[in-house]
């Protein structure tokens, strides 16, 4: 029994580790492939390339509209990110330290736009700014953007704040200091790996937006994700593999400091 019960043991681990296997394969294959044609002397999306060179990354540095477009979403994205924690850690404390029906009924308004189609969400925002009589500009989009991106900061810090011991702020209180004074010197320091987590998160997220991007920008917020959608739409340009292949190795350096400052991966469990 022992044997067979050891075999099955070896055989599910087996199967376990071929499936994650075929699975890791199948999201990091796609990456490799436009990698590696951005390397391509060629003038089209070929795999595999017929040579190899730099070109089209020169290419991409000569590119004024990717790299206007690239500004423009940095500091959407870099606003959005100061404007979700603002909101979003003041929110996480007050659901965290409320038992009520009603903190839980909140918790659950903001972490819809989760599950909301951003499409319709888009749609929505852009009637209600209609509405209000505001047009589109980069203000409604960052507004737009902190409504979708905001959930990350709630959940992580939320998450880090559980961690919290109430005798550490409770001590405080008894010594005399204020509540502010609490959260900048008890609560603040303890929770901000988890800050910073959902932080990168809602950066992430708002740089690469397009459905929210594509009815809450104007004229002259040209964002990088549509302008990317829209060279490969009209002309399969090498120069945006080669500018995805930045992006890539951007997000994987960012992904390693961040592990570095917040335990990244930690948040993700």
């Amino acid at each position: 029994m022992n044997g067979r019960g050891g075999a099955d043991a070896v055989s599910l681990r087996l199967v376990l580790g071929a499936i994650g296997g075929a699975a890791l394969l199948l999201l990091i294959a796609p990456s490799l492939i436009v990698a590696i044609v951005s390397f391509t002397s060629g003038f089209s999306l070929k795999f595999p390339p017929p040579g190899y060179s730099l070109r089209w990354y020169a290419a991409l540095a000569d590119s004024w509209q990717l790299q206007f477009a690239g500004r423009n979403s940095l500091e959407v994205a870099a606003a959005t990110t100061a404007l979700t924690v603002i909101a979003g850690v003041p929110a996480a404390v007050a659901i965290s330290r409320s038992k009520t029906a009603t903190a839980r009924v909140l918790d659950m308004m903001f972490m819809s736009p989760l599950v909301l189609p951003t499409l319709a969400f888009g749609l929505a925002a852009l009637m209600w700014f209609t509405l209000l009589g505001l047009p589109v500009s980069t203000t409604t989009l960052v507004i737009g953007h902190a409504v979708v991106c905001t959930p990350f900061v709630i959940r992580t810090s939320v998450a880090a704040l559980a961690q919290l011991d109430p005798n550490w702020v409770e001590s405080s209180a008894s010594l005399g200091a204020s509540a502010w004074y609490t959260f900048r010197r008890v609560t603040l320091p303890t929770i901000r790996p988890g800050v910073l987590a959902g932080a990168f998160f809602a950066f992430m997220a708002s740089f690469d937006n397009v459905p929210v991007s594509l009815f809450l920008r104007d004229a002259r917020t040209d964002m990088l994700p549509i302008r990317m959608w829209q060279e490969l739409e009209s002309k399969l340009d090498v120069t945006t593999a080669a500018l995805s292949t930045v992006l890539i190795a951007f997000t994987l350096c960012a992904m390693v400091v961040m592990e570095r400052l917040a335990g990244l991966s930690r948040r993700l469990v």
